[in-house]
């Protein structure tokens, strides 16, 4: 697995397992939501400032970010998506 990919497997799989959507990520690492899409989908090269404070964000260490997968791990699976507000029934007219 290239480095890149690498990264963006290992990135996705830590927010996933604590649960973090890419959104608050983004936001706690203080850098733009589109931006941390393009880490994960492997459009975006990271500096090493990045990855340390994303590590930093997620509370791992920078190393975990280069672990290779084991032999048959799957993709990680993305987060539910957020409950839309329901609508309020609207009155029919009479």
């Amino acid at each position: 697995m290239k480095a890149r990919a690498l990264v963006a497997w290992n990135i996705r799989r830590i927010r996933v397992d604590r649960g973090v959507p890419q959104e608050q990520l983004a936001y706690d690492a203080v850098i733009d939501r589109s931006y941390m899409s393009g880490l994960e989908r492997q459009t975006e090269n990271p500096t090493i400032d990045l990855l340390e404070r994303l590590a930093e964000t997620l509370g791992v260490q920078l190393s975990e970010f280069f672990l290779q997968p084991a032999k048959g791990a799957t993709t990680p699976k993305a987060l539910p998506k957020g409950r839309k507000p329901t609508r309020p029934n609207r009155k029919e007219k009479g």
